[in-house]
This record gives structure tokens, C-alpha cells and sequence, in this order.
């Protein structure tokens, strides 16, 4: 077999002289007919590891027209080489191989005369952060020069250099170092994060890594460092007012505090139907929530109880990042379910470490109420009507020689506190006192009744690494004592991320998460008689709370509680004690995969992934609780699980000199199944044994089940050109088991480009980097299962079912999301100033949701293909280094976001209206032309002036109709992030707010009907009110209401449970979110402890609040069953300042 490769085993090195210029005769004679190639215009591809000489240049041999010449005393002497290129030019491979061996090449036509470089000399080090971990991969180039090499695994480097040469060393996200290069030691040369770099590699969809600069849609990344200085519990806490276009709803129920995140406002009708996607290691984490059984917040069978959502669950210490992919355009590729955008969530993998590889944090989080409602202590418990022979209010709790019993209301309206004795309760009795006792407020009634949060998490992890591989473990614990007595959770978590070369073209490796979190009790939320919060809005100024803390009434214990004022207000001690919801929940998301690489431009993911989800819930109710006389219990077995299996085959190429391509082309295939067993006896035979058997009849047995399978295609080709130009296309069609067989198909499409103008056109020096970028895209969605034909229900009775009362469609289509977004990307003043804009529109048609029907169709409501909801917005964030001292930084980043929400068409036939949800009496109705949040209700009857009309009995007229009170979305969001840095000293101070929207307060109308605010002073002493407002005339003209009204009447009247537009209060508000003070140890002071990195911190969350709110916390929703309704409170309980200690020690 003829080999190109020839060896001179008897030539001198001087000999080579000859026969170079013998070559070069040959070739200039032979010029005038032939034409050579430069190594300039020869592509080649290799992937040899520690490769001989011989070998490396048999390769490059095999695929040019070039033959190497040399002395056989090269490959004696010379150095194993890695080469490892893709379709790069022959010139740049050559001179890889000078930088490792220190031999230079001269090209004479086909011919490559390989000589030992003049003056080379060898440089060896070492690169690592500022921790001392290695950087595997950074690029070591000798300054002036294309000679250079990358650190391997142990981020150590080998270099032939010249003379007095300098090296220049960079790493993606850090900053590029200068070092000179010195000779005969080994350097250690250590780099600095670069926050800002222009080559940030982020993760996009389907887990696919990409240059920053690549992206034509809008993105946002938080690390973990940042999600985590105030330590939040919920993780996802960590990101409000971080991320402009992020809002994050919750109802403020409890320690679990499930949360919904949306992106950029509210594309469907359905509440349920607004959540982002969330992802954790390619997984679909699905945070669907399952109502306890109570779909009311206001007055249902029972009170609603938060049981938390799967999101909550996951392991704050695990979170590597989280990067936000705002719009569909960014989203495509993961199909319909994230058609409002997804978190992207990265968990901690091993890396190869200085020390143990050890890491410990422990914190301790200390909630504390600093936030209450202006209760009144100057006026005691009364209706305002009630007066002695003098006509002075008095009290008397039951009749007495004072009168007849005032002692049985709610309401605050009786006599003011001022020295007087009455008979009242007295608890060693357990009825009227004997004897007057002195008349007084007990004014810490309501805050002694809760206690100081505490919650002690610690975290363990080991990981470790090696060139083939690397593993990370991680175990954590968590135990929380929530602010509500004898409330909180306890949580175990467990992580395990490992990869592993099993082969050189086989890579292998598992992601799993688990997490388990038990209480012994949960608190009902709500407004209704067994919440806490309900009791809060009855308790009375003159109503000792140790009075109530026996529970049960001498000798009735587990019988009959002790509620001396009234039957509709349970014991608040039997709410926390007896009245119990406890919670065992596990969860697992995890998955396998292999990466394979089958040829030098082609790999191929393969992957199976789980996300399984298992609560097992309890409602214990005892004997006389408001609702159950003879008690109830309630078991719920809830079981949901989601397994994917998909594949992905990426080419990679460079096409030419200028073009370069990346091609995708994958698979899913999606199996959802959702098992849900309820319950339930009303009545127990024995008090305190909470069993089913223990019921008084047999149980109620309900059972649900859902299952749902999506089958997809997709695939992705990413175009560069001069890597300044950028465009995706992309492509996915879906095949759902939930849509009707002649619409389960549905395909859409997507393109981004971005275009890097400061590297195309001369700007002006200020501006270090412009991008413009835009993006289009379709996004499809299915809905639920069993709407395409007629399904029964399960009945209570044995051997039959329940008709639906939905009329199914077995027509209807897909939704559809069309989004357009453009922005541009800025750097300015060598980075100091960064600028991130971006507009958006997203346009949803299509909609799948139920329209009431007449009942005469046998149906309360249908299926329909309805709605059409468009969204507008603008997203700003700017970031600057305002200092950049060697010793002292600040750098602070503004976010902004603004949404315009408009319903464009609602379905035929529903008067141009779309119930969305409802709370007390506000409602929150989809109109055309209005928004998917806009709440109406009852208001005032105003003249045309705008003033409030009143009857003739001196109170506010009643109106005819609902009317609109306005939106419970925001005008706009913003955050501003400050981080100021002296020597190991960090202090970070995050505020955020917003500006616009409103509130409807069930407990402020409550407590204001039955006088138990500060605000209900005015009219008290004189006993009668005048309203400002005018009177309708028998003519139709105006007149001022002259007429005086009974205090309690007017009161009642005006801020009466159905009027929204008194109650509903400006939603804007100012936080500080969140301050930490972080200190980390320099080394020298750990000396040879063992310990490679020491750093504590103090810090605080929702420390103030700026907010004309009257309640406890602005950011609430009311809890519908499995759906969190924003604009509406309905008995919201306190939200607490959170501070803490955060220790954290690597080894």
C-alpha cells in the first residue's frame, strides 16, 4: 500500500536545507502548470488523544494533498499530541501542535517540512477561580501570536514559548489575564468571574447550551448565589423583582405558600391555564395543584388548605441556576406546554476540587410579624344600639340588672373603655361574672396568639471529578415551625447528578432528586368559620385570649368547645390544635441519558426522565367544630407521575470559512397519569379517633383519574455567518391524546435572529457591544383530558354514575399562541453600563374553555374553541458598575416590565363575558375590549358629578348592577438590585414593587362593618353619621344628603360585604426584599484548617413595606380549591419578616 508519509531515517538535520530547496526548485518549475493549496484553504477534522506523532500526521495526511516530511528524531523526541478539531483549517491544527511540541511548519507546495522551532522553550502551570478550583478548558495563548493551548481536566497546561514571551489566558465567564511567562517554575494563575461576558453560555430549550450572543429572543439567568442570599424557603422567592416580566402570585396560606409564575400577563381565560413551564435537568416538573375539597376561599364546606405544589419542594442547595425563557419564541421547541414561557432549572453537577470536595451550609430563619391591621383598643365588643336609663352604651354579657345581653355579637360597636365595670364572661365559671368586673381592651388579643417562626436547614454534599467523569451527592434537611402554632413541615431531600466516559464516543450519566416533607398540620386559609383568619376578624378588643385556651369546656373535653361569644367563631386553639391537616408527600424527578458521539460532527441524547409525585393528606375535624357537630375526617391519596422519553441528534459543522450550522433534529413521547382517592365520614362514633372506620355511616368514596400521552417531533437549524449574523428556525408538530382525533395534529413554527451590529458596523467607542435581536413565534396547545366525548362521573351510591353537566366537543381545535419579539442587547463605557430592552406582543386564539349554557340543554356548560386574548409589553434591565475600585465595587441592575392586557373576542352567545373566578362578591370577568384581571362588583350609585348617591335613610343607595372596579394587574413591575463589595465584605440590598391595580379585601370589610379598625372612629361619640353625598330628587336633580344615619348602619352599609368598590384598595406597593451581609474568610487566615472556603452571613426578607394595603401583605390572592386568584383577598393571615444566619464551609 503507497504511504504519503515518509521518514528520513539517515538524514542529518542540515541535510533537511538541501532538500528544502530542492523541493522549492521542483515546485517553482512545476508552477506554471499546477496550482497548490494553502494550508489557509485545507479543512480538516481529527479527535486524537495523546496521540504519536506518526499517527497525527498519518491523519491529516489521510485527508489533504499535503505530505509531511521530517527526521525520524522528532518522534523520539517530541511530545504526544491531542488534537481534537472540527472542520478547522490545516494552518490553525498546525499551529495547536507547535504549541505543544514546539515544532513549526514550512509549506512548499504538497510538501510540509516540519523543523524544531528556534528559541521555543516549555511553560507549564496551572488555571484556576479565585477557590482554587481548576478550570478544565481554558485557552493559554503566548501574546502576539496564534500559538496556544487548552488546560486540560486538572486545568493544567503545557506551552512551548519563545523568549520573554507573555501569556494571555481566558476562560467563558471570566475575565482574560496577562502573565508573563516564566520559565523552570510551575504558574499558578487564578481568574476572576467575569459576570458580564459577551460569550456567557446559557441554557435554552431542551437543555441545549448556547452563546449569548447567539440568541434572538429574551432571556434572564439567576445563579444560585443570587436565588440564595436571603435563604428563601421557597426557591422560587429568590427571583422576585430579579427578572423582568416574572410575577410570582401567591395567597400568603401558610409555610408551604404554593406560588404561581407567569410570564408576561395572562394569555388564557383559564386561571389555571397562565403557569410557566418549569424544568428541572430537562425534567417537566408539573405545578399543577389538587384542592383539598373546599373550591371556595369564601364560605365553602370547608376551609381551603395549601398542601404546596411540586416547585416547592425542590432543594434550594441543589439549584446551580435558573434561566428564564420569557416568550415562545425562546420555548418552542418544549411544544405547548410552554406556551407562557419556562424556568429553566440547572442542579449542582461534581467538579474536580482542591480539597474533600465537602461542602456544609446550615441556616437558621427567624419570621417575625411587623405588619398588622390598625386594630382599635378604644371601644369594646357591642352592636351601638344598646343603652342604659341615661341613654349611655352599656355591656352585659348575658342579661343582667345592667340590661339585656350585649355579649353575643361580633361586633365592636359597644362602650368605649374608660374605667366602667360590667358584668362579663368569667372563665373560672365559664359564664357572667358574679361580680362587675373593671371594663378594659386586651390588647395584644390577636398577636399572642401567634409565635416566632423558625426553620433550621441544613445541607451536605460531596462531589468530585476527574477527566472521565464526575458525581455529586447531596443530602439536606429542613425543619419549620411556621408562625401559626403548632403548624410547619419537616423536609429530607437527596440529590445525585453523575456523568461518566465510559469510551471515548460514550458518555453516561443520571440526574436524580428526591424529596420527602411529612407535618402534623397545615392551616385552613380562607374565610370561613374554622380558619384562623376568621377568627382574627371576630376576636373582640375586650375578649381576653387566655380565656379560650383550654379548648374544651369543663368536662366536655373532646365534646363541646369552649367559645364563649358566639357558635360561628371556633376555639382559635382547637383551629391549631385539634383541628388538624397533616401531610406525607414524596417526590422523585430524576432521569438517565447517554450522549454518543458517531462521528466527528454528529452526536446523538438519548434520555428517559421521571417525575413522580405522591401526597397522602388528612382533615381531622372534632366534635362541635362549627361545620361538623359530630366531628369528620377526610383521607386523600394523591398520586401523579410523568415519564418522557426523547432522543436528540445534533450536527455541528462550519461550513466554510464564513457560514457555520448546527442542526437538530429530536423526539418526545410524554405519559401523564394522575390518581386521586377522597374519602370522608361526617360524624365519628368516638371522639378523637380519626379512622374511616369510625364513622357514623360508611365512607364517601370518590375517585379521579387523568391520564393524558403527547407524542413530537421536532428539529432546530441554527445559522451563523462570520459569527456576527444569527438565525434559528425551528419546527415542532405534537400528536395529543386530549384533542379530538381530526385536530391531535398540530405543527408551529419559529425563527430568531440576532444580528452583533458593533462588529459589523464603526460605533462610537463608548459602545463596546450592540445586538439587535427578534424572534417569531407559534406555539399550539391541548387542554385537559376527557372533553372530546361524553364521560360519566363517579357517584357516592354503589352501581352508578353521575351524566356530565359540561357538554363535550369532539371538534374543537388547538389552541394557538402567536408571538413577535424584538429588542436589543447594549454595553457601553468597557462594560460598565449594560442595557437589555425588549417589546413583545403574544396573541392567543383558540381558546379551550367552558361557556355556560342554558340549562334547558341538559348542560350547565360547554367545550368551545373561544377567546382571543392579546399581549403587549416592554421589558427593560440595565445593569451598571458604578465602582470598580481595587478594593471597593458597586454594581447595581434596575429591571422594569410593563404588560397591556386586552381581550380581543369572546364566544358567541355569552353576552361578550367570560367568568374567569370569584371571590366573596368581586369577580374577576373577561369582557372584549377589557382584561383576563379586570374585577367587577357592586360599587356606589353615583350622580353625574361622580359623587355617592344616598336614599332616604341617610345610607348609600343600592345599585342595580355590577359594575367595573378596576384590574387586579399591575400598571407595571420593577426591581432594583444593589451589591456593594469591600475587600471580603459583601452587602446586597434588593427593593422591589409595583405601581397600579387594586385589591378587594374581604377582611376589611369585615372588620370595618363590625367597628374593629382604627378608621371607624369618626361618628362613634356622636352616634350618628351625615354621608358626603347628594340625594336623587323627585325632578331628577341633585341635592347634598342632609339626612343623619345610626354610626353602625352607615358603617354596615357602606363597606358591606357586596360592595367591591369600597373594599378594593390601590395594589401598589414598595418592599425591601431582601439585605444580606456576607463575609468570606481570606484565606491565609484558614491557614491549613482543612478548610478551603469559610463564608457567613446575616440577612432579611420583606424587612418594610410601603403600601396603603390595610391588611397584612398587598401580594395576596384568595385560594379557590386548586386555583390562586389574584386582586382578592379573602382572610389572608399574616406575612412575616424573615432574618437569619447562613454558615457555609467547603473542605
Amino acid at each position: 500500500m503507497k504511504t504519503k508519509l515518509q521518514i528520513l531515517r539517515k538524514f542529518h538535520f542540515r541535510k533537511l536545507n538541501f532538500l528544502a530547496v530542492l523541493l522549492l526548485f521542483i515546485s517553482t518549475a512545476a508552477s506554471a502548470t499546477t496550482r497548490h493549496q494553502s494550508s489557509e484553504e485545507v479543512f480538516v477534522t481529527t479527535r486524537l488523544q495523546d496521540a504519536p506523532l506518526k499517527e497525527v500526521f498519518a491523519a491529516l495526511e489521510e485527508q489533504t494533498d499535503f505530505t509531511f516530511v521530517f527526521d525520524s528524531t522528532l518522534l523520539k523526541n517530541a511530545a504526544s499530541v491531542t488534537l481534537v478539531v472540527n472542520e478547522t483549517r490545516l494552518s490553525a491544527a498546525l499551529k495547536q501542535i507547535t504549541a505543544q511540541t514546539g515544532l513549526s511548519f514550512t509549506q512548499i507546495n504538497n510538501t510540509i517540512t516540519v523543523v524544531k522551532s528556534a528559541a521555543q522553550q516549555q511553560v507549564s502551570g496551572v488555571v484556576t477561580d479565585k477557590e482554587g478550583v481548576p478550570l478544565p478548558g481554558a485557552t493559554v495563548m503566548e501574546q502576539g501570536s496564534n500559538n496556544g493551548v487548552t488546560t486540560d481536566f486538572d486545568g493544567v497546561f503545557n506551552l512551548s514559548v519563545g523568549t520573554n514571551a507573555t501569556l494571555e489566558v481566558s476562560f467563558v465567564g471570566f475575565e482574560t489575564q496577562t502573565v508573563a511567562a516564566n520559565l523552570g517554575i510551575n504558574i499558578t494563575i487564578v481568574l476572576q468571574e467575569n459576570v458580564n461576558a459577551l460569550n456567557e453560555v446559557v441554557v435554552t430549550a431542551l437543555g441545549i447550551k448556547r452563546e449569548e450572543k447567539r440568541l434572538g429572543f429574551s432571556q434572564a439567568t439567576i445563579q444560585s448565589d443570587n436565588l440564595a442570599q436571603a435563604v428563601p424557603l421557597n426557591w422560587s422567592s429568590g427571583l422576585k423583582g430579579k427578572v423582568a416580566g416574572l410575577n410570582i402570585v401567591s395567597s400568603g396560606s401558610g409555610p408551604l405558600n404554593s406560588q404561581q409564575i407567569t410570564l408576561r400577563g395572562n394569555n388564557s381565560l383559564n386561571p389555571n391555564g397562565n403557569n410557566a413551564l418549569i424544568v428541572v435537568d430537562g425534567v417537566p416538573v408539573n405545578n399543577e395543584m389538587t384542592t383539598s375539597g373546599s373550591s371556595a376561599s369564601y364560605i365553602g364546606e370547608d376551609s381551603p388548605i395549601d398542601y404546596g405544589n411540586s416547585i416547592s419542594d425542590l432543594n434550594l442547595d441543589d439549584i446551580e441556576s435558573v434561566t428564564v425563557l420569557k416568550g415562545p419564541g425562546a420555548t418552542a421547541l418544549y411544544g405547548s406546554r410552554a406556551a407562557n414561557g419556562a424556568l429553566i432549572i440547572t442542579t449542582k453537577s461534581g467538579k474536580k476540587t482542591t480539597g474533600l470536595g465537602l461542602t456544609y451550609t446550615s441556616s437558621v430563619n427567624l419570621d417575625v410579624i411587623q405588619r398588622w391591621p390598625d386594630w382599635q383598643y378604644e371601644y369594646g365588643q357591642g352592636t351601638g344600639k344598646s343603652f342604659n336609663e341615661d341613654g349611655d352604651p352599656y355591656y352585659s354579657y348575658g342579661g343582667s340588672e345592667d340590661g339585656n345581653n350585649t355579649g353575643s355579637t361580633s361586633s365592636a360597636w359597644g362602650p368605649r373603655f374608660d374605667g366602667q365595670e360590667y358584668f362579663q364572661y368569667d372563665p373560672t365559671i365559664e359564664g357572667q361574672s358574679l361580680e362587675r368586673q373593671p371594663w378594659r381592651a386586651y390588647k395584644d388579643n390577636r398577636k399572642d396568639f401567634w409565635r416566632t417562626g423558625v426553620t433550621f436547614t441544613n445541607n451536605l454534599s460531596l462531589q468530585g471529578g476527574s477527566d472521565k467523569g464526575s458525581m455529586r451527592l447531596s443530602v439536606g434537611h429542613s425543619k419549620n415551625e411556621w408562625i401559626m402554632p403548632n403548624t410547619g413541615y419537616e423536609r429530607i431531600t437527596a440529590s445525585i447528578n453523575s456523568n461518566y466516559q465510559i469510551s471515548e464516543h460514550i458518555k453516561i450519566g443520571s440526574v436524580v432528586n428526591y424529596n420527602n416533607r411529612s407535618s402534623d398540620n397545615l392551616p385552613s386559609t380562607g374565610y370561613n368559620n374554622g380558619s384562623i383568619a376568621y377568627f382574627m376578624i371576630f376576636q373582640n378588643p375586650n375578649v381576653n385570649l387566655d380565656w379560650l385556651r383550654p379548648i374544651w369546656k369543663d368536662g366536655q373535653n373532646q365534646i363541646d368547645q369552649l367559645r364563649p361569644f358566639s357558635s360561628y367563631i371556633d376555639n382559635p386553639f382547637l383551629i391549631a390544635y385539634e383541628a388538624t391537616n397533616p401531610l406525607a408527600s414524596s417526590q422523585i424527578v430524576g432521569n438517565v441519558f447517554t450522549n454518543i458521539d458517531l462521528a466527528p460532527n454528529l452526536d446523538l441524547m438519548l434520555r428517559a426522565s421521571l417525575n413522580t409525585y405522591n401526597q397522602d393528606r388528612e382533615q381531622k375535624r372534632p366534635y362541635s367544630i362549627n361545620r361538623y357537630a359530630q366531628g369528620y375526617y377526610e383521607a386523600q391519596d394523591i398520586w401523579k407521575q410523568e415519564v418522557n422519553t426523547d432522543f436528540l441528534l445534533n450536527y455541528k459543522s462550519q461550513l466554510n470559512s464564513k457560514i457555520g450550522l448546527n442542526a437538530s433534529v429530536g423526539g418526545n413521547a410524554m405519559d401523564y397519569k394522575y390518581r386521586r382517592t377522597d374519602a370522608s365520614v361526617n360524624g365519628l362514633v368516638v371522639p378523637e379517633v380519626y379512622k374511616l372506620a369510625n364513622g357514623v355511616n360508611n365512607p364517601i368514596v370518590a375517585t379521579y383519574d387523568r391520564n393524558k400521552k403527547v407524542n413530537s417531533l421536532y428539529g432546530l437549524v441554527s445559522l451563523s455567518l462570520e459569527n456576527k449574523l444569527f438565525l434559528d428556525l425551528t419546527g415542532r408538530n405534537d400528536w395529543s391524546s386530549t384533542l379530538p382525533k381530526v385536530n391531535n395534529s398540530f405543527f408551529y413554527p419559529s425563527a430568531n435572529a440576532s444580528v452583533i451590529l458593533s462588529e459589523i458596523f464603526q460605533l462610537p467607542k463608548t459602545v463596546d457591544y450592540l445586538k439587535y435581536r427578534f424572534s417569531f413565534a407559534e406555539v399550539g396547545n391541548d387542554t385537559a383530558p376527557y372533553k372530546t366525548s361524553k364521560y360519566y362521573s363517579q357517584n357516592a351510591f354503589p352501581s352508578s354514575a353521575t351524566v356530565p353537566l359540561t357538554l363535550y366537543n369532539g371538534n374543537f381545535k388547538p389552541e394557538i399562541t402567536t408571538s413577535y419579539e424584538t429588542g436589543i442587547e447594549a454595553r457601553l463605557l468597557k462594560s460598565r453600563l449594560i442595557l437589555d430592552a425588549t417589546v413583545y406582543e403574544t396573541l392567543t386564539k383558540n381558546q379551550i374553555i367552558s361557556v355556560p349554557l342554558d340549562i334547558t340543554t341538559g348542560f350547565s356548560s360547554g367545550v368551545l374553541n373561544s377567546g382571543e386574548v392579546r399581549n403587549r409589553g416592554v421589558e427593560l434591565t440595565l445593569t451598571g458598575k458604578i465602582i470598580e475600585a481595587p478594593k471597593f465595587k458597586w454594581s447595581s441592575t434596575l429591571t422594569f416590565s410593563r404588560n397591556w392586557n386586552k381581550v380581543m373576542e369572546l364566544a358567541d352567545g355569552i353576552d361578550g363575558q367570560q367568568e374567569i373566578g370569584s371571590g366573596g362578591n368581586a369577580t374577576l370577568l373577561a369582557k372584549v375590549g377589557g382584561t383576563t384581571t379586570a374585577i367587577y362588583g357592586y360599587g356606589f350609585v353615583r350622580s353625574p358629578e361622580g359623587e355617592i348617591v344616598y336614599d332616604n335613610g341617610g345610607l348609600p343607595a343600592y345599585p342595580d348592577e355590577i359594575q367595573y372596579i378596576g384590574d387586579a394587574s399591575p400598571d407595571w413591575k420593577a426591581g432594583l438590585y444593589n451589591s456593594f463589595k469591600l475587600g471580603p465584605v459583601t452587602l446586597n440590598v434588593m427593593l422591589d414593587g409595583q405601581y397600579g391595580g387594586i385589591i378587594y379585601s374581604q377582611s376589611h370589610h369585615k372588620l370595618t362593618q363590625q367597628g374593629k379598625l382604627r378608621s371607624t372612629f369618626m361618628g362613634r361619640e356622636e352616634g350618628v353619621i351625615v354621608g358626603d353625598g347628594v340625594v336623587l330628587n323627585d325632578d331628577g336633580t341633585y341635592s347634598p344628603n342632609t339626612t343623619e344615619a345610626i354610626t353602625p348602619d352607615w358603617y354596615n352599609r357602606y363597606y358591606r360585604r357586596a360592595n367591591v368598590e369600597s373594599n378594593s384598595f390601590d395594589a401598589s406597593f414598595l418592599k425591601l426584599r431582601e439585605v444580606s451581609l456576607q463575609y468570606a474568610f481570606p484565606k491565609r487566615l484558614l491557614g491549613n484548617s482543612g478548610i478551603t472556603a469559610l463564608n457567613v452571613s446575616v440577612f432579611g426578607r420583606n424587612l418594610a413595606t410601603v403600601s396603603d394595603f390595610p391588611i397584612y401583605d398587598p401580594e395576596t390572592a384568595a385560594l379557590n380549591g386548586d386555583t390562586i386568584l389574584p386582586g382578592i383577598e379573602m382572610g389572608q393571615m399574616p406575612s412575616p419578616a424573615t432574618y437569619g444566619f447562613n454558615l457555609k464551609v467547603n473542605l
